[in-house]
């Protein structure tokens, strides 16, 4: 038994190239940044932040939703698996990428729409962009947390 999953969350680095190949099946590729964080070590030395960028592969259904909604700056989580293939170039130099076939995948968050693109409420059922619930309003700390000096305390 073997698996091959990859699970990513970034933002899309520029918009999808989407093609039309002879068979049939649309294809869209684009780039996705994920980053890890900065940090300062307990020694003092800085840690800068880092990106990597990953190529990314759509087929079919995935495509044609890419195509019309996902855009540069939008945030997705995709999942998907591995793949690597090779080829030759112009100089017979043999060159390797590694993409991510993407099996599924997840807009997140309110980033910006161009001007043509289709209102949320149109977007296909298991694409839609999930939110998080909120209450109605918000909760205020009760009068009685307070010490005997009269600061009021914040929970």
């Amino acid at each position: 038994m073997s698996v091959n999953k990859v699970i990513l969350l970034g933002n899309v680095g520029r918009d999808p190239d989407v093609r039309y190949p002879s068979q049939g099946q649309t294809v869209a590729s684009f780039p996705l940044a994920t980053s890890d964080r900065g940090f300062t070590t307990s020694s003092g030395t800085q840690v800068p932040e880092r990106t990597e960028w990953h190529n990314i592969v759509m087929w079919g259904r995935n495509a044609e939703v890419a195509e019309k909604y996902i855009k540069k700056g939008t945030r997705l989580y995709i999942e998907g698996r591995l793949r690597t293939r090779n080829w030759e170039d112009k100089n017979k130099i043999k060159r390797y990428v590694t993409e991510i076939y993407v099996d599924s995948f997840e807009m997140l968050g309110g980033g910006q729409r161009s001007s043509d693109a289709t209102p949320a409420t149109n977007q296909p059922a298991a694409q839609q962009p999930t939110q998080p619930a909120q209450s109605a309003q918000p909760v205020q700390p009760e009068q009685s947390n307070t010490t005997d000096e009269g600061d009021v305390v914040p929970f």
